[in-house]
């Protein structure tokens, strides 16, 4: 019954790591629609993520640019071999961005982000035949950078700064695939964690050769997020000696990965052509380290195993007219999760991800910035073959597994203001 216990939490640091596994890359309108590129172009304060080294170049005094989207994803598992289908039903998320820069003098330009890089709400139904693993997840992350981009001579540039991240979860499963009350009533564990917060930092470069050639690159560094005292609520659970769950603590170190992007741009008359590479080191999520604050449950190590995995950017921008941008792009997205370690909670796999979206000029000060994303996950037979139960005497693993078909749909609505 321990071994329950264990298993429940695993699943709430699975669930955190994943959020950063499985990201949407929506850190800006205008470059969202341009197949999310961004590292060697200078389009607005959005380069406060994507390349803080950029930002000397804005030419006003103040630029700012904010915005949020709708996320509707969807997921349909089915296995045909006994004859089970599910469908999650996730709430609207809405992620969403704040970048400000301040030009101080030819030289330095000073910056502040907030961003919602990580996060996401999956419900899957109530007692589902994955539902041991798990019921549904709610995970927010905020990150705020503070930021300086220094101009080294006309064509290069340096900037970057601390990132401050500050993160929850709440996340639910059934303790196993049959226990239940006196009454039928799966027992279940919802644990949470808040107020979790880490430190990393992210330093970028920028070259132009000439007038219409940029070349960029930004690295962000890895951050490990402590989830220290996490709270375990169990619910419908038999009155039985055989199972003396109680509410627990519990502590978890999960690693966020680095990330390397590098990028080039270049302009012709009214066109601009962007591409982006960027390389995620997940190498670095191989188990996740439990340590339990009830000294009767065992510490252990979840394996996840993921490798590191690299995203494929293209991007196109049309200056219509005085009162008209036009956008367009293309990203093919990795998935680091290997075979064998498929788990419900991240059903994620590759996918191919198309963009498109425009800017209204108001005036020379305001614009309006819109996107859209839809990505289509390529469908996967897959298993999670590492969560085990006890039978009699013995653990045994317990594979889950069938096809996953999944995909989202990403409207987006930005502001720029130039002062």
């Amino acid at each position: 019954m321990k071994k329950l216990l264990l298993l429940a939490v695993i699943g709430l640091a699975s669930a955190v790591t994943y959020a950063g596994g499985y990201r949407v890359s929506l850190q800006g309108q205008r470059s969202l629609a341009m197949g999310h590129t961004g590292v060697a172009l200078v389009n607005n304060a959005e380069l406060a993520f994507f390349n803080p080294a950029g930002l000397v170049y804005l030419e006003n005094k103040i630029n700012v640019a904010v915005g949020a989207s709708a996320v509707f994803s969807n997921v349909i598992w089915q296995n045909d071999e006994f004859g089970q289908m599910a469908e999650t039903d996730s709430p609207v998320g809405t992620p969403f961005y704040a970048y400000f820069s301040y030009s101080v003098n030819d030289w330095l330009t000073l910056g502040l982000s907030a961003y919602t890089p990580y996060g996401s709400s999956v419900e899957w139904p109530d007692d589902w035949a994955g539902s041991h693993l798990v019921n549904n997840i709610d995970l927010q992350a905020i990150y705020i950078q503070p930021l300086a981009s220094v101009k080294i001579s006309e064509k290069l540039s340096v900037g970057g700064g601390p990132i401050y991240v500050s993160g929850s979860v709440n996340f639910n499963r059934n303790l196993n695939r049959t226990l239940t009350d006196i009454d039928g009533n799966r027992a279940n564990v919802t644990v949470d964690a808040s107020g979790v917060s880490a430190w990393g930092w992210s330093l970028g470069g920028m070259y132009s050769p000439t007038e219409n050639l940029r070349f960029g690159v930004n690295y962000r560094s890895e951050i490990i997020m402590d989830a220290e005292g996490g709270d375990a609520d169990f619910e419908n659970i038999p009155n039985s000696p055989r199972t003396p769950f109680a509410d627990t603590q519990f502590n978890a170190a999960l690693p966020l990965p680095a990330e390397l992007s590098v990028g080039a741009s270049y302009q012709f008359d009214k066109w601009t052509l962007a591409v982006d590479y960027n390389r995620n080191y997940w190498d670095v999520y191989n188990s996740l380290d439990i340590d339990f604050a009830d000294a009767a449950i065992p510490d252990s190590e979840n394996p996840r195993n993921y490798k590191n995995s690299s995203i494929y950017r293209f991007g196109l921008q049309y200056w219509a007219n005085e009162t008209f941008t036009l956008r367009a792009g293309y990203y093919f997205d990795e998935s680091p999760v290997q075979s064998g370690y498929f788990a419900p909670e991240t059903p994620r796999n590759d996918s191919n991800n198309f963009t498109g979206g425009l800017s209204i000029n108001i005036n020379d000060r305001f614009a309006i910035d819109a996107s859209f994303l839809y990505s289509r996950f390529k469908e996967i037979d897959e298993t999670y073959d590492h969560y085990t139960e006890l039978d009699g005497t013995q653990e045994v693993q317990v594979p889950f597994g069938g096809t996953f078909k999944s995909s989202a749909f990403i409207p987006g609505l930005g502001l720029t203001i130039k002062i």
